[in-house]
């Protein structure tokens, strides 16, 4: 049984190998514009804060593994198409000849959903949700949030929504490998409701506004899913109709 696995191991390990390298390389390039890209990410916290108050960092070395976590941010978010691409090509050798032409489609439209994802929070969830946490006891306390937890917290936003996003492409794949219908997404449905609020409260800043911007979109997505499954995947309702 190992010896049967060993060329997928192999296989797996080289697109792995491949997608960090891609990483790295863009690691290096982005560490050489990373207060750039800070200045980028903390523009939503600035227009927040009220004023008087400042971004700070409070630790010895904050500010040097803020800049990697920034760099290594912006690595990621520039090597989703290599990402993408080798995780299609690890997967094709189990799809038929015309699925493996989808290449192209699955890692352009898998890296703009995540892109699209990321953008949303940046420009719609962000500012109700800082502005929100920050003027909340206000006229008590003073904002002086830390650069390296508001870093550590943006990013996890910016890719919970990404991934969030991708669940069309996510469908559309399962719908072409026949694990799921839009009969059986329509079932699971009440299921999902509860699933992704209690995504969106874990992700988003506590507050209702900013969960149900997240919320929302993801209720539309997955309708949308449905009906990519059941263009993707006709001949499985069809079976089930003329079984019964």
């Amino acid at each position: 049984m190992f010896e049967e696995l060993k060329p997928h191991l192999a296989e797996l390990r080289k697109r792995l190998m491949i997608s960090l390298a891609t990483i790295f390389v863009m690691f290096v390039i982005c560490f050489g514009f990373w207060e750039h890209i800070l200045d980028w990410m903390i523009l939503p916290l600035k227009e927040a804060l009220p004023q008087g108050s400042n971004v700070i960092f409070t630790k010895v070395g904050e500010a040097f593994f803020t800049a990697l976590k920034v760099s290594f941010f912006a690595a990621l978010i520039c090597s989703l198409p290599i990402i993408f691409w080798q995780l299609w090509l690890f997967v094709a050798p189990g799809l038929y000849e015309h699925e493996k032409k989808l290449v192209l489609p699955f890692v352009i439209a898998a890296t703009g959903m995540f892109v699209a994802g990321a953008l949303f929070a940046y420009y719609i969830v962000f500012p109700f949700g800082f502005s929100y946490l920050i003027n909340f006891g206000s006229q008590l306390f003073t904002a002086l949030p830390s650069i390296g937890e508001y870093v550590g917290f943006f990013t996890k936003l910016m890719f919970g929504f990404g991934i969030a996003f991708e669940l069309p492409v996510i469908t559309f794949f399962l719908a072409k490998l026949g694990l799921v219908t839009d009969e059986s997404l329509k079932s699971f449905f009440k299921y999902a409701i509860i699933i992704i609020f209690a995504i969106a409260a874990l992700l988003t800043p506590p507050d209702v506004l900013s969960q149900l911007l997240m919320a929302g979109p993801l209720v539309i997505l997955y309708g949308v899913s449905i009906l990519i499954a059941k263009i993707v995947n006709p001949a499985k309702k069809e079976e089930d109709e003329n079984g019964s």
